[in-house]
């Protein structure tokens, strides 16, 4: 898939609308009852990164990201300020925020997920573009350090140790990560509204699988 690694700018992202959505699909029974199935096993995001009134420099700045991504073309970062750690917003990462696994003795390489939960239900998301910098990991709640104990491939969201967690041993992990997207228009308005300012009022982004 074509997929540039760099970030929509997060400073245009913020305030911006959008979030998860589902498939369902839902036949009605002859006796009222409903029978419900869902043909995605993950849900996919979507956003508006349209601006409001900003400083034509701003304009330039998201048509230039436009351009370079080819409209789209090419897939790219995106950081939803709604949902970007391991732990709730207002919190700093930590090393236990998400267990992820559990050792068997000989796997080295595992997926980082964040686990959503509501009641006794949970749903487990594949986090594949984690930011360098911020991933923290520990295994039966002993710290390892990147570089020394683990290595991370941000482009795919594996966490890979340099010997394998014992069996049984809990893996969890904390990080803040992006959302792959893509530009879903190959259309961009600008209306400049004076000779300092200008808006772009429906700049559609949609999840892309990777």
């Amino acid at each position: 898939m074509s997929f540039h690694e760099v970030r929509f700018p997060a400073d245009l992202s913020f305030g911006s609308i959008g979030g998860p959505e589902r498939r369902t699909d839902i036949v009605t029974l002859t006796s009222g009852h409903e029978e419900r199935n869902t043909p995605w096993a993950h849900s996919r995001r979507r956003y508006d990164a349209g601006l409001g009134l900003r400083s034509l420099d701003d304009v330039e700045a998201l048509i230039s990201f436009f351009e370079a991504r080819q409209g789209q073309l090419f897939g790219f970062r995106w950081k939803d300020w709604a949902d970007y750690k391991s732990c709730p917003p207002s919190k700093q990462v930590q090393p236990g925020d998400q267990v992820i696994a559990r050792g068997d003795g000989a796997t080295k390489s595992f997926q980082l997920i964040k686990t959503y939960r509501s009641g006794a239900q949970s749903y487990a998301r594949p986090i594949k573009k984690p930011v360098q910098g911020t991933i923290l990991a520990a295994v039966q709640d002993v710290e390892m350090l990147q570089g020394v104990h683990f290595e991370i491939d941000v482009e795919t969201g594996v966490i890979t140790f340099v010997e394998a967690p014992l069996k049984d041993a809990e893996i969890s992990v904390g990080f803040e990560f992006d959302v792959p997207v893509r530009f879903d228009t190959d259309r961009i308005n600008v209306s400049v509204a004076s000779f300092r300012a200008g808006q772009v009022p429906d700049v559609p982004v949609v999840e892309v699988r990777v």
